[in-house]
């Protein structure tokens, strides 16, 4: 079976687009192919809302990580996360992280807000000051009624 010289091309074409598709897909979701990715460090939130493995961990605004792995711990029902923060940021322990939003129809994303401690984070480590995800409807709830969706009602 011969193929004709457009035919060879065509197929190119078609092999050189799907190859752009998956680096923009594999940019576009924070995917990391490679091992290098700096080290883990873990925390606990009540509520993770939104976030996902390939959320973006910002320090100042500024990328510095992305979340590796979310799950339930079934004794206490909170979410544990493990990030992979960017070797060379070194991290005060006292440091807080929280879960942000980057506005009401925006993206999650997780924020570290650095401590003043000297002694420094270490692979491995769990942060020890976390603010979990607020909800919109709570919010919004809060800002009609005056009261919160979790509370019980008097008797």
């Amino acid at each position: 079976m011969t193929y004709r010289a457009w035919e060879v091309a065509l197929g190119a074409v078609v092999m050189a687009a799907a190859v752009v598709f998956v680096v923009f897909a594999l940019r576009a979701t924070g995917t990391v192919l490679s091992d290098t990715q700096g080290y883990a460090l873990h925390a606990s939130f009540r509520s993770a809302e939104g976030v996902r493995p390939g959320t973006e961990v910002r320090l100042a605004g500024v990328k510095i990580g992305t979340v590796t792995e979310l799950s339930l711990n079934p004794q206490d029902f909170r979410a544990q996360l493990t990030i992979a923060v960017s070797r060379g940021i070194e991290l005060p322990a006292d440091s807080t992280i929280q879960v942000a939003s980057e506005g009401i129809l925006g993206g999650t994303f997780v924020e570290i807000l650095p401590g003043g401690e000297l002694e420094n984070l270490q692979p491995g480590d769990t942060f020890q000051d976390t603010q979990s995800a607020v909800s919109l409807i709570t919010l919004l709830l809060r800002a009609f009624t005056g009261s919160d969706a979790s509370e019980e009602p008097a008797p």
